[in-house]
């Protein structure tokens, strides 16, 4: 902290600059227009703004906001200039996010969509594109074998034509890949292609929709200026708008403007007198929050829930952490490489001996991860897991939120994953001890139960958002527990369709993510998670247990490495005993039956309409009905 006369005159000298810059220029106050106050009627429309805005950062006054782009208010749309580029003002979804539309060319005919003429680049701009965005583009995919369209109708530019091959070139940031998408294209969703007018049709209503981009603070030399005008002064930011450079400028409250003709040389030496008095004050009241500050910390010393976290825990009404660090890096021998039992997406697994004699698995979050995206992600398990009590579900039993590290403790099962037995890759369950049909057969009705639970005991429904053969959990009875929440989400009522009358569903709207080969395609097509993305990865499960076949082989042939479409195209030419898991046929006609009937429930799973698919309790009640097919064995006497 700065020595107190250090601070005083650092403070006095901000304040002051702000009552010189009003008597300087006292002909830009930053104020709105009278007719924008009169009255909200009389006032001109400005949406998605509830009235004309006029502080920084959007602004419609000339002189008000940011210098580089400015808002220009109109009905049924506002528009704003971004890099010499003017788009329309959809949505306002936070206070530093904007909805965009560009102004698109008009078009020839009905049949061919407007296109832009010109790759969209905010390069230079304190805006940043949404990861999502670039996501989204990377969908379409022209068919290869088709040529450019030369239709008269649909006469393109040579930059237009190269659009529908590469959908990315709409946004600079996406081709130069300064923003990556946040997941690559799902080889399911590669396998299709698209004409030149279905591409064009994709983009022209993308761009209608319009796309979310997001003013950024910390990379905006005006957010510094401004940030110090408002708190320190207290006044609007603006910029000279008669001068080339337009330089920032820091003008005072409206209430101060008023009087600034009048602002002479005893007016000078009153407000000089109140700001020497506040800034006593300031000094004084900083001085005894410091001391406060510092005796809090010594008396916490290094408990681990003083850090950020504890706010989201208690926000939540969740427990406060029940292990401390040092205790979990003993009970793992300091995160001993050796004991680590698996490695996820967002951290490693590790064997715990617990103090209490109890064995268990602690998660610790990677490092190499944005503190942001590890975060969350741990946040996302706290609060999903604590909620949970089902046999087939891995249970959270405390976590940790240190400086050092995030760490869950969960259950820990013994045996491996579903992956580990289908695929080889543990010893005593290679291929020559496969496992057997009634198994594979148990294991998915247990999973179907777990679903039946996530989708319809919980209130509001969670997806689980990453189903796969990795994180079925095997117990040493092979019974399964499904694990891993860190991509889970809790869904939201979404509004009464009107052309389905009063029927309404679960949705979240959120950027794909999730594991290559299990997900949904139409999820992300569309980023709308249902319960249906889960039952589509269940359906790529079900292919596995049938075929003991990874989701996703590079080795196999490029139109059979998603293990999706090799099965469905086996399917059409009825050949799919080919694919079948040979330790299978071997187990008679009655297994193969109940096979067949798992194959076409696995069909129906990964359909591409997601109405087309049955939800969990239809997937219990039809593996319970083929699990009744089985003989049990015989007891002895």
């Amino acid at each position: 902290m700065p020595t107190p006369p250090l601070f005083f005159l650092c403070l006095v000298a901000s304040l002051l600059s702000a009552a010189v810059a009003v008597t300087a220029h006292p002909r830009q106050a930053c104020s709105p227009p009278p007719s924008t106050t009169s009255s909200p009627s009389g006032g001109q429309p400005c949406p998605p703004f509830p009235s004309p805005p006029h502080s920084f950062p959007f602004a419609s006054s000339p002189g008000c906001g940011h210098p580089f782009f400015q808002v220009k208010c109109s009905a049924p749309h506002s528009t704003i200039s971004i890099n010499s580029v003017t788009f329309l003002l959809l949505d306002l979804p936070s206070n530093s996010s904007l909805l965009l539309s560009p102004l698109l060319p008009s078009s020839n005919s009905s049949a061919c969509p407007a296109l832009p003429d010109a790759a969209i680049n905010l390069s230079g701009s304190p805006f940043h594109l949404s990861h999502d965005v670039c996501s989204f583009l990377a969908a379409p995919r022209r068919c290869s074998h088709q040529r450019s369209s030369s239709s008269p109708a649909c006469r393109r530019s040579s930059w237009q034509s190269r659009l529908l091959s590469r959908p990315e070139l709409l946004f600079h940031a996406c081709s130069n890949g300064r923003v990556a998408p946040s997941l690559p294209p799902s080889p399911v969703a590669a396998a299709g292609c698209q004409t030149d007018e279905e591409v064009a049709v994709a983009i022209f209503a993308f761009l209608r929709r319009g796309f979310l981009v997001k003013w950024d603070p910390s990379t905006d030399p005006y957010f510094a200026k401004c940030s110090s005008c408002r708190h320190a002064a207290a006044g609007a930011c603006g910029f000279n708008d008669s001068a080339s450079g337009r330089p920032f400028l820091c003008f005072p409250s409206s209430e101060h403007l008023q009087r600034a003709g009048s602002f002479g040389p005893r007016r000078f030496l009153l407000v000089a007198a109140a700001l020497f008095a506040s800034g006593c004050v300031v000094l004084l009241f900083l001085s005894f929050w410091a001391a406060a500050v510092s005796l809090r910390r010594r008396r916490r010393g290094s408990d681990p829930g003083s850090d950020s976290m504890t706010a989201f825990l208690l926000r939540h009404h969740l427990h406060p952490p029940i292990y401390t660090y040092d205790q979990l890096r003993a009970s793992t021998d300091s995160f001993d490489p050796r004991r680590k039992i698996g490695d996820g997406g967002f951290g490693s697994v590790y064997l715990a001996h617990l103090d209490d004699g109890r064995v268990a698995a602690v998660k610790r979050l990677h490092r190499h991860h944005p503190a942001a995206a590890a975060t969350k992600s741990f946040c996302n398990e706290i609060l999903i897991l604590s909620s949970l009590r089902h046999p087939n579900l891995v249970r959270l039993h405390g976590y940790c939120c240190d400086p050092r590290g995030l760490l869950l403790v969960y259950d820990y099962v013994p045996n491996g994953t579903l992956a580990d037995h289908l695929h080889g890759s543990r010893g005593p369950y290679s291929k020559s001890r496969a496992l057997p049909w009634a198994i594979r057969l148990d294991i998915a009705l247990q999973t179907a139960a777990a679903l039946e639970y996530l989708h319809f005991a919980l209130k509001p429904p969670v997806v689980h958002r990453d189903i796969t053969s990795s994180n079925i959990f095997v117990e040493r009875d092979m019974r399964v527990k499904v694990g891993d929440f860190g991509l889970s989400r809790l869904l939201t009522l979404s509004e009464p369709s009107s052309s389905l009358g009063s029927s309404t569903e679960y949705v979240c709207c959120t950027g794909p993510q999730g594991t290559p080969g299990y997900l949904d395609p139409e999820y992300h097509r569309s980023f709308r998670l249902t319960e249906k993305s889960d039952v589509y990865s269940f359906g790529v499960v079900l292919l596995e247990l049938v075929t003991g076949m990874k989701a996703v082989d590079v080795s196999r042939h490029r139109s059979e490495m998603a293990l999706v479409d090799m099965v469905v195209s086996k399917i059409h030419v009825g050949a799919l005993h080919q694919v079948v898991d040979p330790a299978l046929l071997q187990e008679g006609k009655e297994v193969m039956a109940m096979v067949e009937a798992v194959v076409e429930l696995a069909f129906r799973c990964v359909a591409g309409d997601k109405d087309d698919r049955p939800d969990a309790r239809e997937l219990v009640e039809e593996l319970k009905r083929i699990r009744s097919k089985i003989i049990d064995p015989p007891k002895g006497p």
